[in-house]
Protein backbone atom coordinates (compact mmCIF):
# COMPACT_ATOMS: atom_id res chain seq x y z
CA UNK A 1 0.00 0.00 0.00
CA UNK A 2 1.07 3.56 -0.59
CA UNK A 3 -0.57 5.17 2.43
CA UNK A 4 -2.03 3.92 5.66
CA UNK A 5 -5.66 2.93 6.11
CA UNK A 6 -6.90 6.20 7.54
CA UNK A 7 -9.55 8.71 6.55
CA UNK A 8 -8.40 11.66 4.48
CA UNK A 9 -11.38 13.93 5.13
CA UNK A 10 -13.03 13.50 1.76
CA UNK A 11 -15.91 15.83 2.60
CA UNK A 12 -18.40 13.02 1.98
CA UNK A 13 -19.96 10.49 4.28
CA UNK A 14 -22.47 7.79 4.94
CA UNK A 15 -25.42 9.58 3.30
CA UNK A 16 -23.59 11.02 0.30
CA UNK A 17 -24.92 9.91 -3.08
CA UNK A 18 -23.08 9.00 -6.26
CA UNK A 19 -24.35 12.17 -7.93
CA UNK A 20 -23.05 14.32 -5.06
CA UNK A 21 -19.65 12.64 -5.22
CA UNK A 22 -19.44 13.47 -8.94
CA UNK A 23 -20.62 17.06 -8.63
CA UNK A 24 -18.15 19.20 -10.58
CA UNK A 25 -16.33 16.24 -12.14
CA UNK A 26 -16.46 16.06 -15.95
CA UNK A 27 -16.02 12.57 -17.40
CA UNK A 28 -16.66 13.57 -21.01
CA UNK A 29 -14.54 11.45 -23.35
CA UNK A 30 -13.85 8.76 -20.77
CA UNK A 31 -14.89 5.15 -21.05
CA UNK A 32 -16.08 3.25 -18.00
CA UNK A 33 -16.89 -0.42 -17.59
CA UNK A 34 -19.33 -1.37 -14.81
CA UNK A 35 -20.11 -5.03 -14.20
CA UNK A 36 -23.54 -5.46 -12.67
CA UNK A 37 -24.28 -1.98 -13.95
CA UNK A 38 -27.96 -2.56 -14.60
CA UNK A 39 -29.36 -3.32 -11.15
CA UNK A 40 -28.97 -2.20 -7.55
CA UNK A 41 -25.99 -0.03 -6.78
CA UNK A 42 -24.48 -0.94 -10.14
CA UNK A 43 -27.37 0.75 -11.92
CA UNK A 44 -26.96 3.88 -9.83
CA UNK A 45 -23.23 3.82 -10.58
CA UNK A 46 -23.94 3.65 -14.31
CA UNK A 47 -26.49 6.44 -14.03
CA UNK A 48 -24.07 8.72 -12.16
CA UNK A 49 -21.09 8.10 -14.46
CA UNK A 50 -23.15 8.59 -17.61
CA UNK A 51 -24.64 11.73 -16.09
CA UNK A 52 -21.12 13.10 -15.68
CA UNK A 53 -20.41 12.50 -19.37
CA UNK A 54 -18.77 9.07 -19.41
CA UNK A 55 -19.47 6.37 -21.96
CA UNK A 56 -20.45 3.36 -19.83
CA UNK A 57 -20.17 -0.22 -21.07
CA UNK A 58 -22.17 -2.74 -19.04
CA UNK A 59 -21.37 -6.45 -19.35
CA UNK A 60 -24.57 -8.37 -18.59
CA UNK A 61 -25.53 -12.00 -18.15
CA UNK A 62 -29.12 -10.96 -18.96
CA UNK A 63 -28.63 -8.43 -21.78
CA UNK A 64 -32.35 -7.99 -22.49
CA UNK A 65 -32.98 -7.03 -18.88
CA UNK A 66 -29.96 -4.72 -18.93
CA UNK A 67 -31.12 -2.99 -22.10
CA UNK A 68 -34.50 -2.35 -20.52
CA UNK A 69 -33.00 -1.01 -17.29
CA UNK A 70 -30.64 1.33 -19.15
CA UNK A 71 -33.02 2.40 -21.91
CA UNK A 72 -33.42 5.95 -20.60
CA UNK A 73 -29.76 6.47 -19.67
CA UNK A 74 -27.89 7.90 -22.63
CA UNK A 75 -24.25 7.02 -23.19
CA UNK A 76 -24.61 3.39 -22.11
CA UNK A 77 -23.95 0.15 -23.98
CA UNK A 78 -24.67 -3.47 -23.09
CA UNK A 79 -22.71 -6.58 -24.07
CA UNK A 80 -23.58 -10.12 -23.10
CA UNK A 81 -21.14 -11.55 -20.56
CA UNK A 82 -21.37 -14.25 -17.91
CA UNK A 83 -18.71 -13.92 -15.21
CA UNK A 84 -19.19 -17.59 -14.28
CA UNK A 85 -18.11 -18.60 -17.79
CA UNK A 86 -14.51 -17.72 -18.64
CA UNK A 87 -15.13 -18.28 -22.35
CA UNK A 88 -17.86 -15.65 -22.19
CA UNK A 89 -15.43 -13.30 -20.45
CA UNK A 90 -12.84 -13.95 -23.16
CA UNK A 91 -15.33 -13.23 -25.95
CA UNK A 92 -16.37 -9.97 -24.30
CA UNK A 93 -12.79 -8.79 -23.84
CA UNK A 94 -11.74 -9.70 -27.37
CA UNK A 95 -14.71 -7.88 -28.89
CA UNK A 96 -14.48 -4.80 -26.68
CA UNK A 97 -14.99 -1.95 -29.15
CA UNK A 98 -12.86 0.81 -27.62
CA UNK A 99 -9.10 1.21 -27.51
CA UNK A 100 -8.96 2.76 -24.05
CA UNK A 101 -10.72 2.12 -20.75
CA UNK A 102 -10.41 4.74 -18.03
CA UNK A 103 -12.52 3.27 -15.22
CA UNK A 104 -13.36 -0.32 -14.32
CA UNK A 105 -15.83 -0.92 -11.51
CA UNK A 106 -16.31 -4.58 -10.63
CA UNK A 107 -19.74 -4.24 -9.03
CA UNK A 108 -21.44 -7.50 -10.03
CA UNK A 109 -21.75 -10.21 -7.42
CA UNK A 110 -23.76 -12.92 -5.74
CA UNK A 111 -24.26 -13.45 -2.01
CA UNK A 112 -25.25 -16.27 0.27
CA UNK A 113 -26.55 -18.63 -2.39
CA UNK A 114 -26.94 -22.40 -1.91
CA UNK A 115 -23.88 -24.46 -2.70
CA UNK A 116 -23.36 -24.26 -6.45
CA UNK A 117 -20.44 -25.50 -8.51
CA UNK A 118 -19.44 -23.81 -11.76
CA UNK A 119 -16.69 -24.42 -14.28
CA UNK A 120 -14.18 -27.10 -13.30
CA UNK A 121 -15.54 -27.56 -9.77
CA UNK A 122 -15.35 -23.99 -8.50
CA UNK A 123 -17.58 -22.73 -5.68
CA UNK A 124 -19.83 -20.16 -7.34
CA UNK A 125 -19.40 -17.16 -5.04
CA UNK A 126 -15.62 -17.26 -5.41
CA UNK A 127 -15.89 -17.96 -9.12
CA UNK A 128 -18.30 -15.13 -9.96
CA UNK A 129 -17.24 -12.49 -7.45
CA UNK A 130 -13.50 -12.99 -7.84
CA UNK A 131 -12.30 -15.24 -10.66
CA UNK A 132 -14.60 -13.81 -13.32
CA UNK A 133 -13.45 -10.29 -12.51
CA UNK A 134 -9.82 -11.39 -12.28
CA UNK A 135 -9.98 -12.82 -15.79
CA UNK A 136 -11.88 -9.82 -17.12
CA UNK A 137 -9.42 -7.22 -15.87
CA UNK A 138 -6.39 -9.22 -16.97
CA UNK A 139 -7.80 -9.68 -20.47
CA UNK A 140 -8.63 -5.98 -20.72
CA UNK A 141 -5.31 -4.86 -19.25
CA UNK A 142 -3.82 -3.69 -22.60
CA UNK A 143 -6.68 -1.21 -22.92
CA UNK A 144 -6.26 0.37 -19.48
CA UNK A 145 -4.66 3.72 -20.06
CA UNK A 146 -2.41 5.81 -17.84
CA UNK A 147 -4.36 7.20 -14.88
CA UNK A 148 -6.98 4.44 -15.20
CA UNK A 149 -8.52 3.08 -12.02
CA UNK A 150 -9.87 -0.37 -11.21
CA UNK A 151 -12.37 -0.56 -8.37
CA UNK A 152 -13.22 -3.85 -6.69
CA UNK A 153 -16.53 -3.86 -4.81
CA UNK A 154 -16.05 -5.94 -1.68
CA UNK A 155 -18.08 -5.89 1.53
CA UNK A 156 -17.75 -5.79 5.29
CA UNK A 157 -18.57 -9.48 4.83
CA UNK A 158 -14.88 -10.01 4.14
CA UNK A 159 -14.39 -10.16 7.91
CA UNK A 160 -16.12 -13.57 7.93
CA UNK A 161 -13.28 -15.43 6.25
CA UNK A 162 -9.82 -15.16 4.82
CA UNK A 163 -8.80 -17.34 1.88
CA UNK A 164 -9.40 -20.95 2.91
CA UNK A 165 -6.23 -22.37 1.41
CA UNK A 166 -6.89 -25.84 2.88
CA UNK A 167 -10.46 -26.08 1.54
CA UNK A 168 -11.31 -23.16 -0.79
CA UNK A 169 -14.10 -25.06 -2.55
CA UNK A 170 -15.83 -26.12 0.69
CA UNK A 171 -15.47 -29.80 -0.07
CA UNK A 172 -15.54 -30.51 3.67
CA UNK A 173 -18.89 -28.76 4.19
CA UNK A 174 -20.46 -25.62 2.80
CA UNK A 175 -21.14 -22.46 4.80
CA UNK A 176 -22.66 -19.84 2.51
CA UNK A 177 -21.54 -16.89 4.64
CA UNK A 178 -17.96 -18.08 4.94
CA UNK A 179 -18.02 -18.61 1.18
CA UNK A 180 -19.22 -15.05 0.73
CA UNK A 181 -16.58 -13.79 3.15
CA UNK A 182 -13.81 -15.63 1.29
CA UNK A 183 -14.97 -14.15 -2.03
CA UNK A 184 -15.13 -10.64 -0.60
CA UNK A 185 -11.66 -11.01 0.91
CA UNK A 186 -10.47 -12.06 -2.53
CA UNK A 187 -11.94 -8.84 -3.96
CA UNK A 188 -9.78 -6.77 -1.59
CA UNK A 189 -6.62 -8.82 -2.09
CA UNK A 190 -7.10 -8.54 -5.86
CA UNK A 191 -7.03 -4.74 -5.59
CA UNK A 192 -4.00 -4.80 -3.29
CA UNK A 193 -1.89 -6.80 -5.73
CA UNK A 194 -3.23 -5.23 -8.92
CA UNK A 195 -2.22 -1.85 -7.52
CA UNK A 196 1.25 -3.17 -6.77
CA UNK A 197 1.59 -4.46 -10.34
CA UNK A 198 -0.15 -1.59 -12.09
CA UNK A 199 1.20 1.51 -10.39
CA UNK A 200 4.35 1.69 -12.53
CA UNK A 201 2.03 1.76 -15.56
CA UNK A 202 -0.08 4.55 -14.06
CA UNK A 203 -3.00 2.25 -13.18
CA UNK A 204 -4.26 2.24 -9.58
CA UNK A 205 -6.71 -0.05 -7.81
CA UNK A 206 -9.02 0.25 -4.82
CA UNK A 207 -11.47 -1.97 -2.96
CA UNK A 208 -14.45 -0.93 -0.88
CA UNK A 209 -17.47 -1.69 1.23
CA UNK A 210 -20.48 0.09 -0.31
CA UNK A 211 -22.55 -0.15 2.86
CA UNK A 212 -25.65 -2.15 3.66
CA UNK A 213 -28.30 -1.73 0.95
CA UNK A 214 -31.40 -3.77 0.20
CA UNK A 215 -31.17 -4.86 -3.45
CA UNK A 216 -31.44 -8.05 -5.49
CA UNK A 217 -28.22 -9.14 -3.79
CA UNK A 218 -30.36 -10.49 -0.94
CA UNK A 219 -32.47 -12.70 -3.23
CA UNK A 220 -31.15 -15.87 -1.57
CA UNK A 221 -32.29 -14.70 1.87
CA UNK A 222 -35.78 -15.15 3.27
CA UNK A 223 -37.80 -12.38 4.86
CA UNK A 224 -37.49 -14.22 8.14
CA UNK A 225 -33.70 -14.22 7.95
CA UNK A 226 -33.61 -10.49 7.32
CA UNK A 227 -36.07 -9.83 10.14
CA UNK A 228 -33.96 -11.94 12.50
CA UNK A 229 -30.87 -9.93 11.57
CA UNK A 230 -32.71 -6.69 12.32
CA UNK A 231 -32.58 -5.42 8.75
CA UNK A 232 -36.33 -5.19 8.08
CA UNK A 233 -39.64 -5.62 9.87
CA UNK A 234 -42.32 -8.19 9.08
CA UNK A 235 -43.77 -5.88 6.39
CA UNK A 236 -40.44 -5.56 4.64
CA UNK A 237 -39.65 -2.02 5.80
CA UNK A 238 -36.02 -1.18 6.49
CA UNK A 239 -35.50 -0.69 10.23
CA UNK A 240 -31.71 -0.73 10.54
CA UNK A 241 -30.47 2.90 10.68
CA UNK A 242 -27.18 2.17 8.91
CA UNK A 243 -28.85 0.92 5.73
CA UNK A 244 -28.40 3.10 2.66
CA UNK A 245 -30.41 3.79 -0.45
CA UNK A 246 -28.96 2.44 -3.73
CA UNK A 247 -27.96 6.01 -4.65
CA UNK A 248 -26.00 6.27 -1.40
CA UNK A 249 -24.62 2.75 -1.78
CA UNK A 250 -23.12 3.65 -5.16
CA UNK A 251 -21.25 6.65 -3.80
CA UNK A 252 -18.12 4.95 -2.50
CA UNK A 253 -17.34 3.06 -5.71
CA UNK A 254 -17.89 6.19 -7.78
CA UNK A 255 -15.69 8.17 -5.39
CA UNK A 256 -12.94 5.55 -5.54
CA UNK A 257 -13.07 5.58 -9.34
CA UNK A 258 -13.00 9.34 -9.84
CA UNK A 259 -11.92 11.38 -6.82
CA UNK A 260 -8.95 13.70 -7.40
CA UNK A 261 -8.17 13.24 -3.69
CA UNK A 262 -6.97 9.71 -4.47
CA UNK A 263 -4.40 10.78 -7.05
CA UNK A 264 -1.12 9.04 -6.31
CA UNK A 265 -2.76 6.57 -3.94
CA UNK A 266 -3.86 2.98 -4.38
CA UNK A 267 -4.21 -0.46 -2.90
CA UNK A 268 -6.59 0.88 -0.27
CA UNK A 269 -9.97 -0.16 1.10
CA UNK A 270 -12.70 2.48 1.31
CA UNK A 271 -15.99 3.03 3.17
CA UNK A 272 -18.50 5.90 3.18
CA UNK A 273 -16.72 7.69 0.32
CA UNK A 274 -13.44 7.92 2.20
CA UNK A 275 -10.51 5.68 2.98
CA UNK A 276 -11.55 3.19 5.66
CA UNK A 277 -9.99 2.96 9.09
CA UNK A 278 -8.60 -0.15 10.71
CA UNK A 279 -11.28 -2.06 12.64
CA UNK A 280 -10.33 -0.64 16.02
CA UNK A 281 -11.03 2.88 14.74
CA UNK A 282 -14.11 2.09 12.65
CA UNK A 283 -17.48 3.51 13.71
CA UNK A 284 -20.21 0.82 13.63
CA UNK A 285 -22.91 3.48 14.06
CA UNK A 286 -21.98 4.67 10.58
CA UNK A 287 -21.90 1.20 9.09
CA UNK A 288 -18.11 1.00 9.23
CA UNK A 289 -16.21 -2.20 9.86
CA UNK A 290 -12.75 -1.27 8.67
CA UNK A 291 -10.44 -3.66 6.84
CA UNK A 292 -9.49 -7.01 8.35
CA UNK A 293 -5.73 -7.73 8.45
CA UNK A 294 -6.18 -10.89 6.36
CA UNK A 295 -7.56 -8.79 3.50
CA UNK A 296 -4.67 -6.32 3.36
CA UNK A 297 -1.74 -8.73 3.63
CA UNK A 298 0.47 -8.25 0.53
CA UNK A 299 1.83 -11.80 0.76
CA UNK A 300 -1.70 -13.21 0.76
CA UNK A 301 -2.52 -10.91 -2.16
CA UNK A 302 0.44 -12.14 -4.18
CA UNK A 303 -0.38 -15.77 -3.40
CA UNK A 304 -4.00 -15.30 -4.42
CA UNK A 305 -2.97 -13.61 -7.67
CA UNK A 306 -0.69 -16.50 -8.62
CA UNK A 307 -3.37 -19.09 -7.80
CA UNK A 308 -6.05 -17.14 -9.68
CA UNK A 309 -3.79 -16.93 -12.72
CA UNK A 310 -3.25 -20.69 -12.55
CA UNK A 311 -6.99 -21.36 -12.28
CA UNK A 312 -8.06 -18.99 -15.06
CA UNK A 313 -5.06 -19.34 -17.35
CA UNK A 314 -4.83 -15.56 -17.59
CA UNK A 315 -2.15 -13.22 -16.23
CA UNK A 316 -1.42 -9.96 -18.01
CA UNK A 317 1.78 -9.55 -15.99
CA UNK A 318 3.27 -13.01 -16.53
CA UNK A 319 6.84 -13.00 -17.72
CA UNK A 320 7.28 -14.65 -21.10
Amino acid sequence: MTTKQSKIGSGFGMRSTAAEVLDGIDLTGRTALVTGGYSGIGLETTRALAGAGARVVVPARRPDQAEEALAEISGTEVAETDLADLESVRRFAESFPYDRIDLVINSAGIMGNPHTVVGPGWESQFAVNHLGHFALVNRLWPRLGKDARVVSVSSSGHHASGIRWDDPWFEQGYDRWQAYGQAKTANVLFAVHLDRLGREHGVRAFALHPGAILTELQRHMTTGEMVERGWIDEEGNTVNPVFKTPEQGAATQVWAATSPRLAGLGGLYCENADIAELPEKADPSRGEGGIAPHASDPEQAERLWAWSAELTGVDAFARS
